[in-house]
């Protein structure tokens, strides 16, 4: 069962989207230096299709994709989330924040349009910072194009 804790509009963690950022909690990895400590506890609302549609529906029209910020205790629930988006609302895209190294073996790519992959790892920084170990995708064709550079201050 996915649970969220809370969610937001956003800027930044997508490039070039407008979008609705969905807290998932119960993370397993347990990041040193984690932003959102309180996110690897069980806490927070059921995130089911019905919760899901509510969300994208107060915002349609304003959001151009929906972000499930974490989710890998349970990723095929987040890959079913993310594929009814699509079939929901075909023009909002949809994108996954994993903290895993690697997509697992059970979730295909082409269920999103963004995936990021790397657990934070404060001696290589976040996203914005060159020495990070973190990766963004876009997903084209089902292929991972790495668009990690996109965050990086020019």
């Amino acid at each position: 069962m996915v649970k969220y804790y809370n969610f937001d509009i956003v800027f930044a963690e997508v490039p070039d989207e407008v979008t609705l950022a969905i807290n998932i909690s119960n993370c397993p990895n347990r990041c040193v230096g984690c932003h959102s400590p309180h996110l690897q506890q069980d806490v927070g609302q059921v995130l089911d299709e019905i919760e899901l549609q509510a969300l994208i529906n107060t915002y349609v029209g304003d959001i151009t994709c929906v972000c499930f910020m974490g989710g890998d205790a349970t990723p095929k629930e987040i890959e079913t989330l993310s594929l009814f988006v699509k079939k929901q609302f075909p023009t909002i895209k949809t994108a996954w924040y994993s903290g895993k190294s690697m997509l697992p073996d059970t979730v295909s790519a082409s269920s999103y349009d963004y995936i990021k992959l790397g657990g934070y790892n404060s001696a290589d920084g976040p996203l914005n910072k060159q020495t990070t170990n973190q990766k963004m995708y876009r997903i084209v064709d089902g292929k991972m194009e790495d668009i990690t550079a996109k965050f990086w201050k020019k």
